[in-house]
């Protein structure tokens, strides 16, 4: 009769995190989220300095109005391309959120908070339409959100057609750009933002769930597996994507006070350039809140500044897509950096290492299994 310790175990011993043997500053500090952090802190550091008008009181309070719709849909967005997918009808249910708004207040006589919560109601039904489509039916999130992003926006713009709707009461569009406090940079708007990032932060980083995302973007097969119900936490990121961007859309229409159907049209492209910028990987598994938020930031603070020295939109467009494109050569330039590393630290190695004399743990579990 024979007994296997937890040491002897071959599945244990054959088991490596090299990830974890650097220390721990560098496995913080040295990273994507930092590298853009620390690029938007020199952004900022030089835009101060240079351009004309920048370190005015407005213009962090003007910069976080733009950027606020982006901040708050990325937020889910970061989760669904973590697992793998990705979801272009963001932008669509915002349009079809104002739409509806501007529909249920104008024509049905309905409270703005009324109105906005069953927004956000639909803005969940369409999620769940794409979750439904991608976890359950198995249909590539590409095509699945390709479709609904004309189908929302279709009827977005079917229910007002090219009219606008501008009658709201003062007091909620001044609500959607009051200032957190008298004289502060910081729009109200921030707050449920902050309260958003704190509720996904804590579900991506520090919860079993968020454990299941990274897995599935790793591999969806093996998260089955080990006991990830992968149907269910695809279905649910979808949902909570419609849902935020359902409540992106009513502070979308609020702070500029109109409902239209092609409201945020094209807003999708730019949430997921802040994304992928903020060092999510397209290819699912690897990406972290903060440095999503600084990649947002980051390219409100370029769009901004270049905007103050007098550039055209064109020019902006420019300079943020070859951001965007240097940053994803950049990760595949530092994978294969790593990869001829690792290679010749092996070719390097001593020749025990290939003859065995570095395996206790291993030669203990053969030895178990003779016994």
């Amino acid at each position: 009769m024979s007994t296997t310790t937890t040491l002897d175990r071959p599945d244990r011993a054959t088991r490596t995190y090299p990830a974890y043997s650097t220390p721990l500053w560098r496995r913080v500090l040295l990273t994507r989220e930092f590298a853009v952090i620390a690029l938007l802190v020199a952004v900022i550091f030089y835009s101060n300095n240079n351009v004309p008008n920048f370190d005015g009181p407005l213009t962090f309070y003007y910069l976080f109005l733009d950027i606020a719709p982006i901040l708050l849909i990325a937020l889910p967005m970061t989760l669904v391309i973590i697992t793998g997918e990705i979801d272009l009808s963001v932008a669509s249910v915002v349009g079809l959120s104002s739409a509806l708004v501007g529909l249920l207040h104008a024509d049905a006589g309905l409270s703005i908070p009324v109105a906005g919560l069953i927004a956000i109601l639909v803005g969940a039904l369409c999620g769940a339409f794409n979750g439904f489509l991608v976890a359950y039916v198995g249909l590539p999130s590409l095509a699945v959100t390709i479709g609904t992003l004309a189908l929302y926006r279709g009827i977005a713009q079917g229910l007002l057609g090219t009219k606008a709707i501008t009658d709201f009461p003062d007091k909620w569009t001044d609500l959607a750009k009051e200032r957190i406090a008298e004289g502060s940079s910081y729009p109200m708007i921030l707050i449920p933002f902050v309260v958003l990032l704190v509720l996904f932060a804590w579900l991506l980083h520090f919860s079993s769930f968020g454990r299941g995302v990274y897995e599935i973007g790793l591999n969806d097969e093996a998260a089955h597996f080990s006991g990830v119900n992968v149907e269910r936490t695809k279905f649910l990121l979808f949902v909570m994507a419609g849902a935020v961007s359902a409540f992106a859309g009513i502070y979308f229409t609020l702070r500029f006070g109109s409902a239209r159907g092609d409201n945020a049209n094209g807003m999708e492209l730019q949430v997921i350039a802040a994304v992928l910028l903020g060092g999510v990987s397209i290819f699912g598994g690897r990406g972290a809140l903060h440095g999503v938020v600084a990649g947002v930031v980051l390219i409100g603070v370029i769009s901004s500044a270049m905007r103050l020295q007098g550039e055209t939109v064109n020019v902006i467009n420019i300079v943020i897509g070859t951001l965007l494109v240097l940053s994803v050569i950049s990760t595949s330039l530092v994978a294969a950096a790593q990869q001829i590393w690792a290679r010749r630290g092996r070719a390097g190695g001593p020749p025990s290492s290939e003859t065995g004399q570095h395996r206790p743990a291993v030669a203990a579990s053969e030895s178990t299994n003779e016994r």
